[in-house]
């Protein structure tokens, strides 16, 4: 089956509640704009920059094609321009995103995601990348990001800023992931499949994945959500307050929800209904 173009797609169209108001509360932290210039000033640009160009693999047309034509899919379904990837050599499965001032958005994918998963589930990974570009997450995301690669490094007085700023900072990251899993979801068209990179997040293994069951790994997140009670709910909050990301099974719990929301069916239906209505893809 086909899958439905989203051109002409607005964040505000699939943005999370959490993540709106997690990036307002953001938008009212003092001395947030100093911080922006001084982290991601052309030094930084060009320390990034050069450290992917030396040290990974830049995937385009002649350069690990497949990968390039799920980018390339998952960009014109959201109606995004492309930006950059890269492949990094790395045992930890992980995919981050960077968006430097003067320089081309670029995603960063590890080796060791790529071999976890299969070709709709690294396309899903690519979309939840892809989201945080089409909500202009790039700023607060690439200080969140800068602080993690870069943790040590950093000056004492921008320690002690970036130390201050950092439970803020994780708790908006955390809330613009449901956002970016719900741009994984419209370009997959598959809750499934979301639901399966989260299974594999959480506990996959190349070996084992003839095995994984990904109803089961939905009934776990939706257990994990009935239990409530005071105890329990305080263990949660000190978990997650210690990631950058939800937990895998709230996230899967999340997608699952608006999957079956109407206004995720809407948004769909719409676009399916009114092709006439789309606004021309641009291509790098």
């Amino acid at each position: 089956m086909s899958k439905v173009p989203l051109l002409g797609l607005q964040a505000a169209q699939f943005r999370h509640p959490l993540d709106l108001e997690a990036t307002q509360a953001l938008q009212q932290l003092p001395g947030l704009d100093w911080l922006v210039r001084s982290l991601l000033g052309s030094t930084a640009e060009q320390i990034f920059y050069l450290e992917n160009i030396g040290s990974s693999v830049l995937v385009s047309q002649q350069q690990l094609p497949e990968l390039y034509q799920l980018l390339q899919e998952a960009c014109h379904i959201l109606d995004l321009d492309q930006p950059q990837l890269y492949v990094r050599q790395h045992p930890t499965p992980n995919a981050y995103t960077l968006a430097m001032r003067g320089q081309r958005p670029f995603i960063v994918v590890h080796t060791s995601l790529l071999e976890l998963l299969d070709p709709p589930e690294i396309q899903a990974v690519f979309a939840h990348e892809l989201g945080h570009l089409k909500c202009e997450h790039g700023v607060y995301l690439t200080i969140a990001n800068l602080l993690v690669l870069a943790a040590g490094q950093l000056s004492p007085w921008g320690g002690l800023i970036a130390q201050s700023l950092q439970m803020q900072l994780m708790a908006w990251v955390r809330c613009a992931e449901f956002t970016c899993d719900r741009a994984g979801l419209l370009v997959t068209q598959n809750a499934k499949v979301m639901a399966s990179v989260l299974m594999k997040l959480a506990g996959g293994s190349p070996t084992f994945a003839a095995q994984l069951n990904v109803d089961a790994f939905i009934d776990q997140a939706r257990a994990y959500d009935h239990i409530d009670h005071d105890l329990a709910n305080l263990l949660k909050a000190v978990r997650t307050a210690e990631l950058t990301h939800p937990l895998p099974v709230l996230r899967a719990r999340e997608i699952d929800r608006w999957a079956d929301s109407p206004t995720y069916q809407s948004l769909l239906q719409t676009y399916a209904a009114h092709p006439e209505k789309r606004l021309a893809w641009l291509d790098w």
